[in-house]
């Protein structure tokens, strides 16, 4: 397989798709640039060789054209990063976007308007009425897969190499993150200098395993993380489930849990899944106390109390002190550890300790040896506002992607490279 730091990029563009889907304000506005800032290797390393990249990305989920998700408004901020004056074409699909990707001198840089504004990126059609029938959607299925090969041959057209550093991405069969690739040869085709890193640290965690291995599983709900959490457990020593998930099993094994989140569908699972955690020997542990609150609010009364004894009219929305060493002892004993939800809700600032007290466990067993991947949107955010992310070993852009991996599945933008 072609690695991009073998690959001389002298006078080739390359089609770069990369996940530049940021937030922005009302303003248009970056507010957080992690997103960009992660894809400057690969970018810097092309024009570095003299080469060209041509930078492929989505914004949001547009439904068609729109201002609110042009690339446009990212333009002057990725131009001030890369060094270089990065050049637009308004429509990715258009003869603009065919003739500037021609006219690229070495070193020169084109972004493509949002990959999304086509329907044919993602396969799936729009605009079927909700009475559609059978037919009209098999024929619309048929149509956008036909125009979707012409959409992808046209991206493909635009280069003489294929980079794909989109991680987030890799868990959808999209024209530019998946499909693009089989118009390029294996010498012609590689990933980008992050998405290398994450398929490593995933595969670190799945298939090169230091024991104990923990995973820390958080979340509100257990039907969102049923596949993960099954497939950890014939993997992992310990693991933590923490979060809204708390509830669902507190509940399943008789206690009570007042007005806390809870899934009353799957208690029969949570109690299935207790019994093949000790069936597989592993050790699940789940918490002993919360701090529980009268309202859903920062500014809410607060107390402690068992996890399994929470007063009605009261809810748990983090763990107390005593999980809170339950866990860091079970952490820093550590070896592997799989980080991938917070143990609370830490967008109010009155219960960030528990989430912020496990990071801190994560990052003693990482300087002390342990390899430590946090992923998944809310623990992302949990390692950057307590300012631990420098302190673990990974720290996955994937969201989606990375679960789907952890999940065991095959990963669409993956597959794709390797063959």
């Amino acid at each position: 397989m072609q690695t991009i730091e073998k690959y001389n990029f002298a006078g080739k563009k390359a089609f770069v798709r990369v996940d530049f889907n940021v937030p922005l304000d009302e303003k248009f506005n970056i507010t957080d640039d992690t997103r960009i800032r992660a894809a400057l290797p690969t970018l810097k390393k092309i024009i570095a060789d003299g080469g060209s990249p041509i930078i492929g990305s989505h914004l949001g989920r547009p439904k068609g054209v729109t201002d609110t998700y042009s690339l446009k408004h990212i333009l002057g901020h990725i131009s001030g990063l890369l060094g270089v004056e990065v050049q637009f074409a308004n429509d990715c699909a258009g003869e603009e976007a065919a003739l500037k990707s021609a006219a690229l001198q070495p070193g020169e840089v084109l972004l493509l308007e949002n990959l999304r504004f086509y329907a044919e990126e993602e396969g799936k059609p729009r605009g079927l009425a909700e009475n559609a029938t059978d037919e009209e959607k098999y024929r619309a299925k048929k149509d956008i897969k036909a125009s979707q090969k012409a959409f992808t041959q046209k991206l493909a057209s635009y280069a003489d190499c294929y980079v794909n550093d989109a991680f987030g991405t890799a868990h959808r069969a999209h024209a530019s993150t998946a499909l693009i690739a089989g118009y390029f040869g294996e010498e012609d085709k590689m990933f980008g200098y992050l998405m290398e890193k994450e398929v490593l640290a995933v595969e670190k965690i799945l298939t090169d395993i230091n024991r104990p291995f923990t995973a820390i599983m958080g979340g509100s709900k257990v039907s969102s993380k049923i596949d993960i959490i099954q497939n950890l457990l014939d993997k992992v020593d310990n693991l933590i489930i923490t979060g809204g998930m708390t509830y669902t099993f507190t509940k399943a094994l008789g206690g009570k849990i007042g007005h806390s989140i809870c899934e009353d569908d799957k208690l029969d699972l949570a109690i299935e899944l207790i019994q093949k955690a000790k069936e597989k020997g592993v050790n699940l542990v789940l918490a002993v106390d919360a701090k529980i609150a009268d309202s859903f609010s920062n500014d809410a009364k607060t107390g402690f109390c068992s996890v399994n004894e929470i007063p009605d009219n009261w809810e748990g929305l983090d763990i107390g002190p005593e999980t809170e060493k339950l866990y860091a002892e079970v952490i820093k004993k550590s070896k592997t550890i799989l980080w991938n939800g917070p143990t609370g809700v830490f967008e109010f600032e009155n219960f960030t300790h528990g989430s912020r007290s496990v990071g801190e466990a994560v990052v003693e067993a990482t300087k002390n040896g342990a390899f430590s991947l946090v992923g998944g949107g809310d623990s992302v955010a949990c390692v950057n506002k307590f300012g631990l992310a420098d302190g673990v070993s990974y720290v996955s852009t994937g969201g989606g992607a990375l679960l789907e991996a952890i999940e065991g599945k095959t990963l669409p933008g993956v597959a794709a490279i390797r063959g």
